[in-house]
């Protein structure tokens, strides 16, 4: 396999994963926001749902998209040999 092939995979793979993560995040920060009067109704630890998911649920699922992004881009990073070496 050519520098070229292996250069080109490890980009799809880059761009896939960046994709679904930006899917998830537009669905955390606007669909739940659209969707907010409906969530009214269901109450989590006494506050609306609505509520709930757009100060405290969000926030988290953030952290987490950036944790997840960062741990396998290491991973990638690794298996295409891209990696910044350890000292």
């Amino acid at each position: 396999m050519q520098l070229k092939d292996r250069h080109k995979q490890y980009w799809r793979q880059n761009l896939h994963l960046t994709g679904v993560l930006l899917a998830i995040w537009f669905v955390v920060t606007f669909v739940v926001g659209w969707f907010a009067r409906d969530l009214q109704s269901v109450t989590f630890l006494g506050f609306p749902l609505s509520f709930y998911m757009s100060a405290q649920g969000a926030l988290l699922i953030y952290v987490a998209l950036v944790g997840y992004y960062a741990y396998r881009m290491d991973k990638l990073d690794r298996e295409y040999e891209v990696h910044e070496r350890d000292q």
